[in-house]
């Protein structure tokens, strides 16, 4: 696995597709990111078991 990964998923506000940078040589993670279309902060969950990271994106409504 690579340290750097893209990520590609939807803004759980828009909807709209986006692509995230996530750097998988930090463990576990969790961190705001704005989306990139309509700019609101969606909290990114990273969760590294197995070969590929797995992502969860969610709004402030759902933390």
């Amino acid at each position: 696995m690579r340290s750097l990964e893209s990520i590609s998923d939807v803004c759980p506000y828009c909807g709209e597709p986006i692509e995230l940078l996530v750097d998988c040589s930090a463990g576990d993670q969790e961190y705001i990111e704005d989306c990139q279309v309509c700019c609101k902060p969606i909290t990114v969950e990273l969760k590294l078991d197995g070969l590929e990271p797995e992502v969860t994106l969610k709004s402030e409504n759902e933390v």
